[in-house]
């Protein structure tokens, strides 16, 4: 008994809430000392990729200092908005393409934006905006900067960023792949990339998202995917969960979006989904709508939550 009050001590003094039952800490990601990976510095090289005439550093890619972040392939996509292109350094908000990416794709760590219904994306940032939408796990930082993003925004940045993700087409589907084991991991800032001793371990109750090319990742193409590693035989049994929980009677055939402002769920990150998950399950997510979703998420266990994240993962976008 001592030694559990003293976990759950040392828990909550690492800044976190004593994990549940549930708690899928492989959607989180967060750094430790022992599993951080520090993304690459900009030495002053400048890169290119593919097809792209663009040619940048990677402090000129990543947008930093709050500058507009590069855009690899504005051929792929609407003029953007002043928001998401370039947001406001004066009122402290970064560029949505900064880490959502012009053309929707974004990274596990954050969200996959392309098609989504306008007017959710739109219901979503005005929940943050009012403290009806926030992150159960309080180490996730970038959770934080979108409500404070969110508070910033004005009512017309808002309606305008969501038709601007709304009018694009999916991105790179994700590729699933069933496997015993993966490859042991490291998480920068909530990504997870392969270990440079290229050992491998167990997968156990886990989805791991990374990127299927971790070098154009790291020069954020939006042209490059993810690869998630689910447990085998986890995408046929998130599938009969699914159906139990009937799923699709609010996020449509194929989950790929119902009629009344219910999300498309299909193709997208599992982690992310994860995270939304145990975010109804915690009360973080209570705003308009949510009280469905607690209800369905009440009793998953962490299992649940990694095999019906691997079945959404392996369904095709719209």
């Amino acid at each position: 008994m001592k030694k559990f009050v003293l976990l759950v001590a040392a828990i909550l003094a690492l800044g976190g809430a004593a994990p549940t039952q549930s708690y899928p800490d492989w959607a989180y990601g967060v750094p430790t000392p022992e599993n951080e990976a520090t993304a690459p510095r900009d030495d002053g090289t400048v890169y290119s990729l593919p097809g792209s005439d663009g040619r940048f550093t990677r402090s000129q890619i990543s947008g930093a200092g709050r500058k507009p972040p590069a855009d690899w392939y504005p051929g792929d996509h609407p003029v953007m908005p002043k928001i998401i292109a370039a947001g406001d350094p004066a009122r402290e908000i970064t560029a949505c393409a900064s880490c959502h990416y012009p053309n929707g794709k974004g990274r596990p760590q954050n969200a996959n934006l392309a098609g989504l219904n306008a007017a959710y994306m739109a219901r979503q940032l005005r929940e943050m905006k009012t403290g009806s939408r926030k992150s159960a796990e309080p180490r996730k930082h970038n959770a934080q900067q979108m409500v404070d993003f969110a508070k910033a925004m004005t009512e017309a940045e808002i309606v305008e960023a969501a038709v601007y993700y709304a009018s694009l087409r999916p991105t790179v589907p994700i590729k699933v792949v069933e496997t015993a084991t993966v490859p042991k991991m490291r998480s920068q800032e909530g990504m997870w990339l392969p270990h440079e001793d290229r050992t491998r371990q167990p997968i156990g109750v886990r989805v791991i998202e990374t990127p299927a090319n971790v070098d154009r990742e790291q020069l954020r193409d939006p042209h490059a995917g993810f690869i998630a590693y689910v447990p085998v035989g986890s995408v046929a049994k998130g599938r009969r969960l699914a159906a139990e929980h009937s799923c699709e009677a609010c996020h449509g055939a194929g989950l790929r979006g119902g009629i009344d402002e219910t999300p498309a769920i299909a193709g997208r990150s599992p982690s992310y989904l994860a995270r939304q998950l145990y975010d109804f399950q915690q009360g973080a997510r209570h705003g308009e709508m949510a009280a469905a979703m607690r209800e369905v998420s009440a009793k998953m266990t962490a299992a649940d939550i990694v095999n019906l994240t691997a079945y959404t993962a392996s369904l095709k976008a719209k």
